[in-house]
């Protein structure tokens, strides 16, 4: 069973999903690959409190010292890019190739596809905590954020990230 609980953030409405014990998706509502199949009903559970938490300390611009609980599933490519963005440290970005080429050198082959990098950051389920916004085009440009460029520019800008010169 799914349950669903919603946070107000300053950049827009998140969804909040879990399977009762664990994170399962958090998306901007009406986001891009938001998968609108959740009951209509709120649930309050302890995941939802400890993950709102998070959120809070994360919206006053620190880095919150916990992690919710969370389970992803997705297939073992997607899971791969996914545990790699967990690792980008709180206010530094990374880019597409930068994640394709640690995939090839952990797969000993020569090379591997920042768009297919992209494809499965694009569909990451819990945005922000699972850090998809801090990964960037090569050429410094903020690109493929499902939950649109403006928050992606808010979040890097949140975390203290000079901004300035990045490209829209």
């Amino acid at each position: 069973m799914k349950y669903i609980n919603k946070y107000n953030s300053k950049i827009g409405n998140l969804i909040l999903a879990s399977n009762g014990d664990a994170i399962t998706g958090i998306w901007f509502e009406n986001q891009k690959n938001f998968i609108n199949t959740f009951p209509e009903k709120e649930t309050n559970l302890p995941i939802f409190d400890e993950t709102k938490k998070w959120l809070d300390i994360y919206f006053t611009g620190k880095n919150p010292n916990f992690m919710p609980n969370i389970i992803l599933n997705g297939s073992e490519f997607r899971l791969k890019v996914w545990n790699i963005l967990k690792q980008i440290p709180y206010g530094k970005i990374t880019t597409y190739g930068e994640i394709a080429k640690k995939i090839a050198e952990e797969k000993s082959i020569k090379k591997m596809s920042a768009q297919a990098v992209g494809s499965a950051i694009g569909h990451n389920p819990v945005s922000i905590i699972i850090p998809c916004h801090r990964v960037i085009g090569n050429n410094g440009k903020l690109t493929g954020y499902a939950g649109g460029i403006e928050r992606k520019y808010e979040l890097l800008k949140l975390e203290g990230i000079d901004v300035s010169n990045m490209k829209i």
